[in-house]
């Protein structure tokens, strides 16, 4: 085997549109009725947001772009955030020359109940996903939902039957799953290219650690128990969670929300960078709707989370390069790659893609619409994106399950087929399936 690195450029690279590899699947013709409402444009999208920090801004600067798509609502607890975004909106709507003028809200019921919303957008933090996703197929919606899928595993259980059930269209925020970079490595594993593959790293970063933020004032305009949700009433406040942002002067937040780092709130690096790597790995393994079969935690020698296949292939969160990228390498009888969002590196020159042109390539990664072209296109066309409820929910559950073995110390083992725990003798990993919502919060 050939040890040299062979690395190309991300401007150098293959199109996202070059490399086919998601499965199609038709949705039922029940879910073609998309909105009460009638539309002269039946290309016409209509997207409402349901949480307005971070991630929103960027996701909008995407989807407000793409043609026969409007912005109509925006949702969000943090009355500044949801001026912020109808500042955004209605200001490029001003420019286009468009009469469009987006209205917000404090609850998403309200945004929900509107029939002239086709679809909507959902980057909540990680515990209000679920509820919302589902409330909003109910309501005859299609959603486009930012990763890790869920909080819990039930929560993924439930989500993606109400999916099926209702007919509704559903992609998930893994831009990776549209990357030319990540579609292409994934193509190499399938198609036999590295020959068997016995291994996998994914590093991500360190599972979550247990909420130790000072309780801070809570601001005027920031419904704190609308924040909190199904979350249990005595985790306060701390801008961490949610940062502060400013109109005057315009000031956006200067870092990502701390939620995701805390175990009562989030799920680390495990499931904040994981539902990215794992998902890759799951992809090139062909584990989407599957998963691994046992999870060993950190320790016992080991600094890293382990988990075991059928096939006898082992992944671990461990480290792949010195510099700790965080990406995904897949080791193989022919030979290895390696793969991130600013990297690509083979044992082998055959293994590495064509170069073109990328002049579109620039701005954060956030920004890049092809995977929200998908998700648009999918509306349209009724049938699945590239990155599926099935998919988001396996991956997600890996995330889940390392964080489970992690916070139990021991190695527990996983039927992914029934999604249900194997030799769980005292019922400690189960119970870790999902938790109790505090009332008056239901999850269906």
């Amino acid at each position: 085997m050939n040890e040299k690195r062979n690395k190309f450029s991300r401007r150098q690279f293959v199109s996202s549109s070059a490399v086919g590899l998601a499965g199609i699947v038709i949705i039922p013709s029940l879910a073609c009725n998309r909105s009460k409402s009638t539309k002269k444009n039946p290309n016409l999208v209509r997207l409402g947001f349901i949480g307005l920090g971070r991630q929103a801004m960027y996701l909008t600067d995407g989807f407000i772009r793409i043609p026969d798509v409007e912005v109509l609502a925006g949702c969000d607890v943090y009355g500044v955030k949801r001026t912020r975004f109808a500042n955004k909106v209605n200001a490029f709507y001003t420019e286009t020359g468009k009469t469009i003028k987006a209205e917000v809200y404090e609850k998403y019921g309200d945004l929900l109940s509107r029939d002239d919303i086709d679809a909507v957008v959902i980057s909540v933090p990680d515990h209000a996903h679920a509820f919302i996703a589902i409330a909003a197929l109910k309501a005859g919606k299609d959603v486009y939902l930012e990763k890790p899928l869920t909080f819990t595993i039930f929560e993924g259980q439930q989500l993606k039957k109400t999916v099926r059930e209702t007919g509704r269209i559903l992609g998930v925020g893994s831009q990776q799953r549209s990357d030319a970079y990540f579609r292409h490595a994934v193509n190499l594993v399938q198609t036999g290219a590295l020959g068997t593959v016995s291994r996998v790293n994914a590093f991500v970063g360190p599972p979550p650690k247990p909420y130790d933020l000072i309780a801070e004032p809570v601001p005027d305009d920031l419904n704190w128990d609308l924040w909190l949700g199904p979350l249990p009433c005595n985790i306060h406040y701390n801008r961490e969670l949610a940062p502060p942002i400013s109109l005057d002067p315009p000031a956006d937040e200067e870092y990502w929300a701390g939620w995701r780092w805390y175990r009562e709130t989030g799920g680390g690096f495990t499931t904040d960078w994981g539902a990215h790597m794992f998902d890759i790995a799951q992809w090139g393994l062909g584990m989407d709707g599957s998963g691994p079969v046992e999870i060993s935690p950190v320790g016992d020698g080991s600094e890293f989370i382990s988990w075991k296949y059928a096939s006898g292939v082992i992944m671990t969160s461990e480290p792949f390069n010195e510099t700790r990228t965080r990406g995904v390498k897949f080791w193989g009888e022919k030979g290895w790659i390696e793969v991130s969002r600013e990297h690509f590196a083979a044992s082998d020159p055959s293994f590495n893609p064509l170069p073109i042109s990328a002049a579109t390539d620039s701005g954060p990664y956030e920004t890049k619409i092809p995977h929200q072209l998908n998700f648009i296109d999918a509306v349209r066309k009724r049938i699945d994106p590239v990155a599926s409820v099935e998919a988001g929910h396996s991956s997600c559950t890996v995330c889940t399950l390392g964080n489970i073995a992690v916070e139990l110390g021991r190695t527990i083992r996983w039927d992914p087929a029934t999604e249900t725990f194997i030799e769980d003798i005292d019922g400690a990993a189960t119970a870790r399936l999902h938790y109790n919502y505090r009332k008056p919060w239901k999850l269906i």
